[in-house]
């Protein structure tokens, strides 16, 4: 039997050496910073509230519904928790949601859900975009997009571009297809959390404007 000696040279094993400590430090470096990630994810997450109580539901309105399973079975309170009803699209599968706000919010987050199949996956948000239409919105780049995976539709919210709404007047989503690529999209529920900004009344700074 043959044996191999390997022989290292000081220099080696000190380069070894220093080359092990970095990584080990690097990864702990990394560790912490996923930890503190995850800490101040959770701090902002609790500091958020439903928005719901903020909608302007004067001005709420929703392009390509089913007459019969209209948008507030997925927004409104008492209506998204019923599991029977949903916002169904008409026409085909996608739905252009606007959602105005009573006052300034900060979004943080928004949770869509709805079935397997006939749930949305690619959804477009849009802050203060007005008058939008089938016709003209991919003309404007969105806030952001989010493609929902299975867990999003069982109520996990997307984490949204929070410095993209950070002085939110209004809401559009644009539910651009579903996850079965079927004619009818469902939503059973859409909640959004955040933060208001200010007190003051959207309606009320509407009618000074118009007075002026």
């Amino acid at each position: 039997m043959c044996y191999k000696y390997h022989y290292f040279t000081f220099s080696q094993v000190i380069l070894s050496f220093v080359l092990s400590r970095n990584r080990f430090s690097l990864s702990l470096t990394f560790s912490l910073r996923e930890a503190m990630s995850v800490e101040s994810a959770n701090a902002i997450q609790r500091s958020q509230v439903d928005l719901l109580e903020f909608i302007d539901w004067s001005g709420v309105e929703c392009l390509n519904q089913n007459s019969s399973h209209s948008v507030a079975n997925a927004l409104k309170q008492g209506y998204r928790e019923d599991d029977g009803l949903n916002l169904e699209s008409d026409a085909d599968e996608q739905l252009l949601i606007y959602i105005p706000f009573m006052q300034v919010v900060k979004l943080h987050s928004i949770a869509i859900i709805g079935p397997e199949e006939e749930g949305p996956k690619t959804v477009k948000l849009y802050s203060n975009k007005e008058h939008m239409g089938f016709s003209n919105v991919s003309d404007y780049p969105p806030s952001d997009t989010a493609v929902l995976s299975t867990d999003n539709l069982k109520g996990k919210p997307v984490v949204l571009k929070y410095v993209k709404f950070q002085n939110v007047r209004s809401l559009t989503i644009f539910v651009e297809e579903n996850q079965s690529g079927s004619d009818v999209t469902k939503v059973q529920k859409i909640a959004l959390f955040g933060t208001t900004v200010e007190t003051t009344d959207m309606k009320s700074l509407k009618k000074i404007e118009d007075n002026h």
